[in-house]
């Protein structure tokens, strides 16, 4: 899937763009028009830093918990300490998975925090722009279709940011 953001001065210009490429033979998958009374950048995943670490967490999380529970399973068995062993020998393995259990979640967050997006930089740039008082375009294709840069470059936009290629 190719992703761009076009960056235009105007709410018009916005809307004409929008318009033509919705026109288009093979129309973009997806067209969001993003500015004051439009939609909200927060709520748009590829704009967004923080939906991204999150998504990458909880992904992280689906298989670093049950492997964690499962390694403070193995840990226990192994090594045979006596830590809780008032719980007898049925109860010391289960806390030790829980307590693996609790550390792959914990590192889920640390694994999902500690990978930069390469993208960031780019997002502040249109963060930014948008915050002066510009519009912005969000424009993905499906995998197999070129994004339609004639089409984006005669628009007069001010910049066209590509975040994503096919």
């Amino acid at each position: 899937m190719a992703t761009c953001v076009v960056v235009l001065a105007d709410r018009r210009q916005l809307h004409k763009l929008r318009d033509r490429l919705g026109g288009l033979t093979t129309p973009p998958s997806r067209l969001v028009a993003i500015g004051e009374q439009e939609q909200n950048i927060d709520t748009i995943a590829a704009l967004t830093p923080a939906i991204g670490r999150r998504q990458r967490q909880r992904s992280m999380a689906r298989w670093l918990i049950p492997f964690g529970f499962l390694a403070g399973v193995t840990f226990t068995q192994i090594t045979d300490l006596q830590t809780f062993a008032f719980l007898g020998p049925w109860g010391e393995p289960v806390v030790g998975g829980l307590l693996g259990l609790g550390s792959g979640w914990m590192g889920s967050f640390a694994a999902a925090a500690s990978v930069a997006s390469e993208s960031d930089d780019q997002i502040r740039i249109l963060r930014n722009r948008l915050a002066e008082g510009n519009w912005l375009l969000l424009v993905e294709t499906a995998a197999d279709v070129e994004l339609p840069w004639t089409t984006l470059q005669q628009s007069g936009a001010r910049a066209v940011v590509r975040l994503a290629d096919a």
